[in-house]
């Protein structure tokens, strides 16, 4: 059965995408960040991610399976020896896809694709709504114990006033 086998095929043949997919993940390695219709963005994010996952392994290995899909060495040792350092602290996720709008030429859809920095922290998380919704009637209920926390004090003053006079009358 080939269920879960789907990939973007990208219109082309085996030969052409994986050797499509090394020439875009070189760029992206080299510079960081590239501009490219999203279908590719798309399906260079996942071959670009598990070259990383090889990279933080760091055998000899992973570093010629590397090189066997990327197909450029210099590219390669970039990333085993330098850029894998800003993603030793981080499970996965190392791109961000950008969309752009649409090519003037042919209407296609432009995306970056970029590499993310050691220190992003990446998108706030949709919970910390749902977080400031519970919040709120917290805060309500902390506004009782504000009230008597104010009336406190205002009670400890008539206790500060006796206890002026008492040193005094010593």
């Amino acid at each position: 059965m080939r269920h879960r086998k789907h990939s973007n095929s990208l219109g082309v043949k085996k030969e052409h995408r994986e050797a499509l997919l090394a020439n875009l993940s070189t760029a992206l390695i080299q510079h960081g960040r590239i501009k490219t219709t999203l279908k590719k963005a798309k399906a260079l994010r996942p071959f670009v991610e598990k070259v990383i996952t090889l990279a933080k392994k760091g055998s000899l290995h992973d570093r010629r399976i590397a090189i066997s899909r990327v197909r450029d060495v210099d590219a390669v040792h970039d990333l085993f020896d330098d850029k894998v350092e800003q993603f030793k602290d981080r499970n996965g996720g190392y791109t961000r896809i950008y969309k752009l709008g649409t090519r003037r030429g042919d209407a296609a859809e432009m995306a970056l694709i970029e590499l993310i920095d050691a220190d992003d922290e990446g998108y706030g998380k949709k919970s910390k709504a749902k977080a400031k919704k519970a919040e709120k009637p917290a805060a309500e209920e902390e506004a009782p114990v504000a009230e008597a926390e104010a009336e406190a004090p205002a009670e400890e003053a008539p206790e500060a006033e006796e206890s002026k006079q008492e040193e005094e009358a010593k």
